[in-house]
């Protein structure tokens, strides 16, 4: 597709057309409440929620498609000025409300961007949208696949968040006495929190901001923002620190956990560090597979929890999903994170070597054929996010959040971080 036609969680860009695949930061940087480029395509969650991100947005801007429903777009060539019709079908990402893939097709052929998503294999909404994909290619191949490379590598591996939020749940269930805090972002994770308070019969705290978004996305009679009718509650992930746990921890027992699919770990040598590099974690002599099938929740310290509950798809679920498609080429839309490898290292061969190999036997075929032919893949590493530990003043702490600026209220770690549209 010619430059200047689509923009897909660009926003700088001078497009005809934009869509939105999620309303994460990551995704909407650049877009504002003075934002007035051109027509916004989006779900109709997004387009219910973008408002109150954003106020002051020109609402007539938006365009809603529903997941399955094609839609045309007339559009002009930038080169020739021939008029261009493009066709687009939404497809549900599987990770937080709202969520979109976008497969468009034209004379330029077929191309899939798959935003951020979660294709987990027992799954019946990846099921329905994997039939929904094939329904609409009818036989023909994706062209080029814009792919949510973000655990693209064999040392991720996930369960499904069903697994994983009943882990969650175990932890609760076993610490009857502690208050519980969990890490969330702005967007994300309402499966999990609302999970929870029906197998537990109880409402779950969040703040004011967040307990809007919910009520925007329908849950009504299981979020609250008083502090005496539960003993969970959830935080904006940015405050998820051993600081925070230990000073609650001085006002009541407390226990974190945090769901996500990056490996987050105590600094061994240190014991002061909270860190969640998946490179430096890999090569740890003390721990060398620390990232090798991570099924179960991990304790980082005596009084908090990691649980690998992902929104994006792990190894094993990008391998599926490739095989499935069989795409011409391949491209991530990750372009810097904790660790980045290109896809088309482990996939430029999706047909010979996705057939019933592991993970593992499927990186090691790969990495002889690297050492065999010189070909070495294309790593970039990013510095390690790290959190110090110190003794806070419990005083200081309960005014923390409400002190902190608004910006950085809801502010997230990224699972990904950097990405390109097309």
């Amino acid at each position: 597709m010619e430059k200047g036609m689509v923009s897909i969680d660009r926003w700088n860009e001078g497009s005809q057309a934009y869509f939105l695949t999620h309303l994460h930061d990551d995704h909407t940087a650049g877009l504002s409440a003075s934002w007035r480029r051109g027509p916004l395509f989006c779900s109709p969650i997004t387009a219910s929620l973008l408002p109150f991100r954003f106020r002051g947005f020109d609402v007539s801007l938006l365009r809603v498609i529903e997941v399955g429903a094609t839609r045309a777009l007339d559009l002009v060539s930038p080169t020739s000025r021939a008029p261009v019709r493009v066709l687009v079908t939404p497809i549900d990402a599987h990770h937080c409300p709202g969520a979109l893939m976008y497969l468009f097709h034209g004379t330029f052929g077929w191309v899939l961007y798959t935003g951020d998503f979660r294709w987990e294999l027992s799954s019946e909404r990846s099921q329905l949208a994997k039939r929904m994909l094939l329904d609409v290619l009818q036989g023909n191949a994706i062209d080029v696949l814009y792919m949510d490379n973000t655990y693209c590598n064999p040392s991720f591996s996930f369960p499904p968040r069903e697994v994983a939020t009943k882990q969650v749940i175990d932890i609760i269930v076993t610490h009857p006495d502690h208050d519980i805090v969990i890490g969330i972002d702005n967007l994300g994770k309402e499966e999990l929190l609302v999970n929870i308070s029906k197998a537990l019969n109880i409402k779950i705290r969040v703040w004011p901001e967040r307990l809007r978004t919910m009520h925007l996305l329908g849950y009504k009679d299981v979020f609250t923002t008083n502090t005496s009718l539960t003993r969970v509650r959830a935080i904006p992930r940015y405050s998820f620190t051993f600081e925070t746990i230990d000073g609650l921890n001085q006002l009541r027992p407390t226990i974190g956990i945090m769901p996500s699919g990056l490996p987050w770990l105590l600094d061994a040598s240190k014991n002061t560090t909270l860190y969640a590099s998946p490179l430096k974690s890999h090569q740890s002599e003390a721990s060398p597979d620390l990232l090798q099938h991570m099924p179960h929740a991990r304790k980082l310290k005596h009084n908090a929890y990691c649980v690998p509950y992902s929104e994006h798809s792990c190894f094993s679920e990008i391998a599926e999903f490739i095989k499935v498609l069989q795409p011409s080429n391949i491209s991530g839309i990750v372009s810097s994170t904790y660790i980045y490898i290109n896809p088309r290292y482990y996939f430029s061969h999706v047909d010979r070597y996705l057939s019933d190999k592991s993970c593992e036997s499927f990186k090691s075929e790969v990495n002889q054929m690297g050492s065999s032919s010189g070909c070495q893949p294309s790593l970039k590493v990013r510095k390690e996010w790290k959190i110090k530990y110190v003794s806070p003043r419990p005083s200081v702490l309960v005014r923390r959040v409400s002190r902190l600026p608004r910006a950085r209220r809801g502010a997230k770690i990224e699972e990904s971080d950097s990405r390109s549209g097309s």
